[in-house]
């Protein structure tokens, strides 16, 4: 009987170690033409117009909304969809998040989606809402956070934040850096996370 010449498809097949090394360099070059033309699009890489760095308290609240936990169970991304654009607004654009290391995007919605909350209620509704939810929202599961109203935010932590995200291309100058403790002496965190939400998705209209 005459034996039939392997293919390379063949060898490749029957070759665990070369079949996984072949998978991988695909899945790379693969992934490589996706994401790197993403650095270069001025649409994913510049501010959208009205977008301006987080000022030391917005920014003391973003890292206590970190802290906390609140990305759990609030995503910060309205998607492309009439029902979610009817219920949130405007469809999120990556030039809103160029300010935001990390960004809180996210994919849980326990809540509803945060990113167009900015404007959308008082200081004070927020305020009552995050000391103890149920009064304002009886059928909310969303914990309380009372601590907030009487721990107070560090002055000297905003300085060194502030060059750390200047390092990496947060416009901040030399004079918003030396004054950052300013901006956030006598607030409590409750003021901080406040100041955070009343600004999310508010560059957009």
């Amino acid at each position: 009987m005459a034996q039939h010449k392997d293919t390379g498809h063949q060898k490749i097949e029957t070759n665990n170690f070369l079949m996984i090394v072949l998978i991988l360099i695909t899945v790379a070059f693969g992934g490589l033409v996706e994401i790197v033309p993403l650095f270069f699009q001025r649409s994913t890489t510049q501010a959208v117009e009205g977008l301006k760095p987080y000022t030391p308290l917005q920014l003391a609240g973003r890292d206590i909304y970190i802290r906390e936990g609140c990305y759990g169970c609030h995503s910060q991304m309205v998607r492309p969809f009439r029902a979610e654009t009817l219920r949130y607004g405007p469809h999120s654009v990556a030039g809103e998040f160029v300010y935001d290391h990390p960004f809180q995007w996210g994919s849980k919605r326990t809540g509803p989606d945060l990113h167009r909350v900015g404007g959308r209620y008082s200081d004070e509704w927020h305020r009552v809402h995050l000391n103890n939810p149920r009064d304002v929202v009886p059928e909310s599961n969303m914990p309380a956070y009372p601590w907030l109203l009487t721990n107070t935010v560090n002055p000297g932590d905003m300085a060194p934040k502030l060059k750390a995200l200047r390092a990496i291309g947060v416009p901040y100058s030399d004079e918003e850096i030396a004054k950052a403790g300013d901006d956030v002496k006598g607030k409590t965190e409750m003021d901080a996370v406040i100041a955070y939400l009343q600004v999310l998705g508010t560059a957009r209209k």
